[in-house]
């Protein structure tokens, strides 16, 4: 089965941190990626770019209007994500706990659907 986790956290969080924090949590992050690469869950995932740089697509009647930035109205954020491959959503949210960021800010962690919509 596979789920997408989404790291959510608010603009600026990260530049607030000191850089032993952010220093500390990469090297926890680091030590997470290894464990669940090596057990064969880890599919991938990136960071995104800052919130400011997004642009939001909506068709209304035929015409597609683009606004600027993310159509959240929240204060947090999509900041990155990775998909999971692994037995059940017990494990997934297991994984999920361990990443550092679910400490500061929000994960969500979601099943993807395939093409039939039916979950992978």
């Amino acid at each position: 089965m596979k789920y997408i986790v989404l790291i959510y956290n608010n603009p600026g969080a990260w530049e607030a941190l000191t850089e032993e924090e952010r220093q500390g949590l990469m090297a926890e992050f680091d030590a997470v990626n290894k464990e669940i690469t090596a057990s064969g869950e880890f599919v991938g995932g990136a960071a995104l770019a800052d919130a400011g740089t997004a642009k939001t697509v909506h068709v209304r009647e035929g015409v597609p209007v683009i606004t600027d930035g993310p159509f959240a109205e929240a204060k947090e954020q999509l900041a990155g994500y990775y998909v999971l491959d692994c037995e059940s959503m017990e494990r997934a949210t297991e994984i999920a706990a361990l990443d550092p960021a679910a400490r500061l800010w929000s994960v969500e962690v979601r099943p993807i659907m395939d093409e039939a919509g039916a979950e992978m």
